[in-house]
């Protein structure tokens, strides 16, 4: 199945970046939202504003991003031989399994946000900013996999 692209290698790549960067926003920006919705529990007027706002992003950009990312992102794979086999790409299995755990932690959030919306919030303010630089962790031991191929 290497090679299977052809010509449209490249596009599909640029589309896998792109989607990779609205998602990459959408993790960047949603757990603002969070501690912003957590901060307003105490004003009735404020929950309903955040559960809009985190629905919209979750329905517009965050979802629809990471699953365009993850397709695109398994048809490069298939095309560099990661189903038949191929040699040398150790580093692509490290890369899709921190994929994966930033998938879970796109899920995590979801189920945090729905936590807040029935007021419940577990966590306090200070871990809830701690959490929002998971995103920036795994992106750059992602870039690195992806740039350097150590393995």
């Amino acid at each position: 199945m290497s090679g299977w692209l052809g010509n449209a290698y490249l596009w599909v790549k640029a589309a896998h970046v792109i989607f990779v960067i609205f998602w990459m926003a959408g993790l960047f920006l949603y757990p603002r939202y969070l501690i912003h919705h957590q901060q307003g529990l105490g004003d009735p007027a404020e929950p309903p504003r955040w559960e809009a706002r985190e629905a919209m992003m979750r329905r517009m950009i965050l979802t629809p991003s990471m699953i365009v990312t993850w397709l695109l992102g398994l048809a490069l794979a298939a095309n560099m031989g990661l189903f038949d086999g191929g040699p040398g790409l150790g580093w692509l299995h490290a890369k899709i399994a921190l994929v994966v755990l930033l998938s879970g932690y796109h899920g995590w959030m979801i189920g945090y946000s729905r936590k807040l919306s029935r007021g419940k919030a577990s966590l306090s303010l200070k871990k809830l900013r701690m959490l929002n630089e998971v995103p920036a962790i795994f992106v750059v031991l992602i870039v690195i996999l992806v740039v350097v191929k150590p393995f």
